[in-house]
């Protein structure tokens, strides 16, 4: 994260991370997207709420209350999201059989290290 000269924190942009032999079709989570959209609507929800509880002065201890519950609930669309890619495309790939599969791994096991780093 970055800090402007208004002492605002904004987030650095985050590259996409596309390996090689990634298809554009459809996704493993491709069958819950509604459902995932509506958890991540409620997430920004959340975030919203923290902006507020900012604006209004709210007690510091409240607030980090508020974020650990936004950050628990992002790290559990994370956890789905990635169950969803282990059963579709990882399981895809080992499927096809051939080098495919360790590529999906190794995708995976990265995605899987971001994660623990936060």
């Amino acid at each position: 994260m970055t800090t402007t000269e208004a002492d605002q924190v904004t987030p650095e942009p985050v590259e996409a991370v596309e390996p090689a032999g990634h298809d554009h079709g459809v996704h493993g989570y491709h069958k819950q997207k509604d459902e995932h959209l509506k958890r991540l609507r409620r997430i920004e929800g959340q975030i919203r709420g923290l902006q507020r509880m900012v604006d209004e002065d709210v007690y510091c201890i409240d607030i980090l209350t508020q974020v650990s519950a936004s950050t628990k609930a992002l790290q559990s669309f994370a956890l789905q999201l990635l169950e969803e890619h282990l059963r579709h495309c990882v399981a895809d790939a080992a499927a096809k059989g051939g080098d495919g599969i360790d590529a999906k791994v190794e995708e995976a096991t990265k995605a899987i290290a971001r994660m623990l780093r936060t």
